[in-house]
């Protein structure tokens, strides 16, 4: 049965009791076996009924399961003959005798000849044993201590002794919302529906006027309880993770954060979409031409249903759009050998680190690990494995040390920041060594983990902390802070635990596991236990791996047998989506598999390696690397997917490399690196600043940079690609804010006047990933209601801010021009909620990273809303600032929300307690005064930190809160700066100026890369084209070098390099010195006392 059908017993089991179904509740308790009620087995026990005991005991055990059950059983036969004896009642002694406690013989034969003696005595309590025993009553009350003890050792009994937490009328609030739902799909809804039966679905009858007003309240007969029956809005839902619905379906909303952005828990439901769109979306979703929700007459319910109005419970989607594949082909693929690099020793695990794409670090059999520049070949570093504290050892290791001092990395893994290296040993031991540079590792902790081998070895953010996730030999799944704390110790296994694999679905967190005897398990942090139990195939050791946006799921492994299996696992119902053929049978050792680009999976075996297109069961293609590989060889990708390790059979590896990883290893080994070897400043222990090799950067966009170096500039239409999207509009206004979708399908524009608008590019045989792009004109898309998103605009709104935010899952769109702030979907353009009304103004908006129902509401009064949508309330308010609010930024790596406003100020804050950390004022040219404008944007590593300023670009070190790099504008671009946004691989700055002119910058250094000029994207024929300039810029979400332009005319223009040139200019070449006519400060220098000087 399905985690899903076990929890909907449990509701029918809260229904029955409060009901007053008792007799049945107990039936259904014990023919499902899900839970054992000890109130009504002792309320038994105590009232001597013994047959309905051991009936309702049947339910959950037999005699002869374990040497529990049959104690069980025992002590309960025998207090049954025993009250027989003592109401000398012999022929029903005899009875039970040899009918009950007959089938003990075979056990313990002594015992039964001891027992049938009794009958021979006039009382039993002659018996030397029971001559303690008293009367009936208390003889049962004693006996029944000793049942509950064994009760709750019996493995059997395990997690079936205590009822979930539950709601009061769990499943009348279903029912409730789903009528809801079905009243919210009657094309003409009526405002006081008739709900006669739940047998046939709700509909309303075709009205004779118009449609009903909301809110909608159903008569209390239909499904009601009116005493007890709590209204809907004031039920707190558990998340509704999209994709794990059927593997997790018992998700505790105390432990999980909400994966709803919900406005209010009124509903269970979720968005709406065409009929077309269902394959489109993971579970049903709620159509919005809704008149209004459910509800059960309340008075707390009042005034949430007032907020709302037609408010629907929010649900992030995903997006209707296809999928997101770009055209490949199989020169995508990394199958040309580089290089061969001698390792020394046999490899047991290699990881690429997460952004600097050629830096790996490596395993070995003998306990060793070491670093390898590959593009250099050249070995950095090599840690032989050491105890650095054998004292504080457990005794068990330090015994095992003795006996076999030999040790052996199981696994070892980069942090998602880059900072820590993780290492899993054979022996009971984690190694965090905390990364600093080129040739140097600082151990940061040792963890004595498991008892035996520690067998894998991930990392997570619960509670937003990054903490190490590991399992062992011992059976279990153990979750670490970094400072060796253990959190939690997750039991339920029975064979050692092979793999885990922490993920993060929407803003639901957990932990997939597998073990030796083939079972997958999955946890939350909550120590409430495994919320699934399936079967690998193969049923030994599995890995699993979610594909790199995380949508996909897959796992590998191998049978005792030698057979491998490689599968997609169906999220939503917990059953293999598809299976993929290929293997080579009864092969030795197990088999080892990798993901990549969304697109391919990778799998060593038969002494190859084995590429699958995701989306294909067959084989695409195999490589031998030019041979030397060993049966089963490991592998790993590097984060771009361009470069491929494989283990080689004589103690060494390979890299592989398609095209463009090849010319980034020629580019990258040709360089010098000499000048980013300057030592880092420390904090906290770790340092995100890497030195010894290339700041990251997307190795596609390396060039040699032995070349000659010039400014590239871009001054005619036939040097660029653009587009101008689509605008029927007759009133221009300005395009005040821009965002592309998260998909990277779509434009947002938010205008001046409040309203928003969006286009779409469609997949076809010209734009086959569906994605944005300048080639082709996308479509300025609208719903067939032809409704337009339109904010709350005040009469007197030339002054009015505008400010918008998207959902992570493209679902809602949160904007304000001066008024309300309005919640729209984004499917239907309908207005789901407004809130937060003027005065003061909002006038910046951010989702919290992890909590969608979290939004943080910068506002014109200079104070920042912590504001919690799903319980319409301001949760805190941050003041610091002296004008209003222009930027919001999280950062999830270092737990902070940085802020800038029209004080020219920057201010940190911690997310825990919303304290102030730090504030920084920008330095400014002489003579300005501090004012204007000030957006922020976080780099992808989340520690540095964009700042545009009309008067200055500048990146800071959030970690440190300070500048590390800053331009002004000068010579070409002269002009004040109107905007500024990262590339998404944060490699580059873009940058709008009055004047027209666009500046590409190289992310790292601040210098001017190329500059596009208005002459190649305004056509000279346009009115008053010299006054016609970018306000806002953004920048594609998945495509480096594609930008968005909002212009002052109220048009909007995709703008790409030439498909044959592919990317803006050439890389800026590194100085030690003047960064484009500022001096960089070193990293120990303060960097703000340079800038005054």
């Amino acid at each position: 049965m399905s985690s899903l059908s076990r929890e909907l017993v449990f509701l029918i089991l809260q229904f029955l009791e409060e009901e007053k179904f008792k007799e049945t509740v107990h039936r259904l308790e014990q023919e499902s076996g899900f839970f054992f009620n000890m109130k009504y087995f002792e309320e038994k026990i105590l009232a001597g009924e013994w047959d309905e005991v051991e009936k309702y005991l049947s339910g959950f055990t037999k005699v002869d399961d374990n040497r529990y059950s049959m104690k069980i059983f025992f002590e309960i036969r025998k207090q049954k003959y025993l009250e027989a004896l003592d109401r000398n009642d012999r022929a029903k002694a005899v009875e039970i005798l040899v009918k009950d406690l007959k089938v003990f013989s075979t056990f313990n034969e002594e015992l039964l000849k001891e027992i049938t003696h009794l009958l021979t005595l006039g009382n039993f309590r002659e018996n030397e044993q029971l001559s303690k025993y008293g009367d009936t009553k208390s003889a049962r009350s004693i006996m029944l201590i000793e049942l509950k003890k064994l009760i709750e050792a019996n493995p059997l009994f395990r997690e079936k002794l205590v009822f979930p937490t539950l709601k009061a009328s769990r499943l009348r609030t279903l029912i409730n919302q789903s009528l809801n739902w079905q009243h919210q799909l009657c094309k003409n809804p009526k405002p006081n529906p008739d709900i006669k039966t739940l047998f046939t679905d709700h509909s309303c009858s075709p009205p004779n006027g118009a449609r009903a007003p909301t809110p909608v309240t159903f008569p209390v007969a239909a499904v009601a309880k009116p005493s007890t029956y709590a209204p809907v809005g004031a039920h707190s839902f558990p998340p509704n993770p999209t994709a794990l619905a059927g593997w997790m379906g018992n998700v505790n909303p105390s432990s999980s954060v909400q994966s709803a952005l919900a406005v209010a828990s009124a509903s269970a439901s979720s968005l709406p979409f065409p009929q077309n769109q269902v394959s489109v979306l993971k579970h049903p979703r709620t159509p919005s031409n809704t008149p209004g929700m459910v509800e059960y007459g309340s008075t707390d319910h009042e005034h949430l249903m007032k907020r709302l109005r037609s408010a629907q419970s929010i649900d992030e989607v995903t997006y209707p759009a296809p999928p997101q594949h770009a055209s490949w082909s199989l020169d995508d693929l990394p199958k040309s050998v580089a290089c061969t690099i001698h390792q020394g020793s046999n490899v047991t695990s290699m990881d690429f680190h997460p952004f600097h794409h050629t830096l790996l670090t490596v395993g070995c059999s003998n306990g060793e690990i070491s670093l390898w520049e590959v593009s250099k070949r050249e070995r950095l570093l090599t840690k032989p494995f050491k105890i650095r504290d054998m004292a504080s050892c457990s005794v068990l290791l330090q015994a095992s040390i003795v006996k076999d001092s030999s040790i052996s990395v199981n696994r070892v893994a980069w942090t998602p920041d880059g900072n820590l290296i993780g290492i899993a040993f054979t022996k009971h031991l984690v190694h965090l060594h905390a990364y600093q540079g080129s040739n140097e590792l600082r151990p940061h902790l040792e963890i004595d983990a498991h008892v035996g081998g520690v067998n894998d070895i991930a990392f997570s953010h619960p509670n937003k902390k990054l903490c190490v996730v590991t399992c062992g030999d011992d059976k279990l799944i153990k979750v670490w802070d970094l400072a060796g704390n253990k959190l939690f110790s997750f039991e339920g296994h029975e064979s050692p635990v092979y793999s885990v694999c922490p993920h993060q679905k929407e803003n639901i967190q957990f932990i997939f596991s597998t073990a030796i005897d083939g079972k997958i398990k999955a946890w939350l942090y909550d120590n409430m236990g495994s919320r699934v139990d399936y079967d690998a195939p193969g049923q030994w050791c599995t890995r699993m791996l979610y594909s790199a946006d995380g949508s996909r799921l897959f796992s590998c492994g191998t049978s005792k047998d030698g057979d491998s299996f490689l599968v997609e696992w169906n999220e939503s119902e917990g059953k293999i989506r598809r299976a993929f053929s290929g293997f080579k049978k009864n092969s030795p050792g197990v088999v080892q598999f990798d993901t990549t680009k969304n697109r391919f999976l990778a799998v060593g075996d038969d002494s190859q390696i084995k590429f699958w297109d995701m989306d294909n069961t067959n084989i695409l293609t195999s490589t031998e690397a030019e041979g030397g590989l060993p049966s089963r060889p490991r592998l790993r990708f590097n984060k771009e997917g361009n470069l491929l390790v494989v283990t080689t059979a004589d103690n060494g590896f390979k890299v592989l490399a398609n095209a463009n990883g090849l010319r980034a290893l020629r580019a990258m080994e040709a360089q010098s690196y000499e000048a980013s070897r300057t030592p880092l400043e420390m904090k906290n222990g770790v340092e995100p600043m890497i030195r010894g090799i290339e700041k990251p950067r997307n190795l596609e966009d390396v060039s040699d940079k032995t070349k000659p170096w010039e400014l590239t500039e871009i001054v005619d239409p036939t040097q660029c690609r653009t587009v101008t999207l689509p605008d029927n509009s007759e009133i221009a206004s300005k395009v005040a804010r821009l965002l592309y979708t998260n998909s990277g399908v779509g434009v947002l524009a938010l205008y001046t006047n409040g309203v928003q608008k969006l286009w779409k590019w469609s997949r076809s045989e010209q734009n086959s990933s569906g994605k944005a792009t300048a080639s082709i004109i996308p479509q300025l898309w609208q719903p067939n209601s032809g409704l337009h998103m339109t904010n709350d605009v005040p009469e007197n709104s030339e002054d009015a801010v505008p400010c918008i935010a998207l959902s992570k899952n493209d679902s809602y769109v949160m904007s304000a021009c001066g008024g309300k702030v309005s919640l729209f979907n984004m499917m239907t353009f309908k207005v789901m909620t407004t809130f937060m009304p003027p005065p003061p103004a909002s006038t910046f908006l951010a989702f919290h990273p992890q909590d969608n129902n979290i939004i943080a509401i910068g506002m014109e009064d200079s104070a920042i809303h912590i504001y919690n949508v799903r319980v319409d309330e301001v949760k805190t308010k941050l003041k610091g600032h002296q004008k209003r609010i222009t930027g919001l930024a999280f950062s999830t790596s270092l737990n902070l929300l940085a802020s800038s406003g029209a004080d020219a100020q920057l201010f940190f804050w911690n997310m825990e307690n919303w304290e102030k950390m730090k504030s920084v004022a920008l330095q400014l040219p002489p003579g300005r005064t501090p004012q204007g404008a000030t957006r922020v944007q976080f780099h992808s590593d989340q520690v540095r930190l964009l700042v545009c300023h009309e008067t200055q670009l500048a990146v800071y070190d959030a970690n440190k809160m300070e500048c590390i790099q800053q331009w002004m504008p000068q010579e070409v671009l002269s002009s004040p700066i109107c905007s500024a946004a990262y590339s998404c691989n944060s490699q580059l700055v873009y940058a709008t100026f009055p004047d027209g002119n666009i500046g590409v910058f190289d992310a790292d250094s601040l210098k001017l890369r190329c500059r596009i000029a208005p002459s190649a994207y305004i056509s000279p024929g346009m009115s008053n084209s010299q006054i016609v300039h970018p306000l806002v810029v953004t920048a594609h979400p998945q495509e480096a070098n594609q930008l968005a332009l909002g212009l002052t005319d109220g048009l909007v223009k995709v703008i790409e390099p030439l498909e044959t040139e592919r990317k803006w200019g050439l890389p800026v070449p590194v100085n030690n010195g003047t960064e484009n006519g500022k001096t960089a400060a070193p990293s120990t220098t303060n960097t703000s006392e340079q800038l005054q000087r």
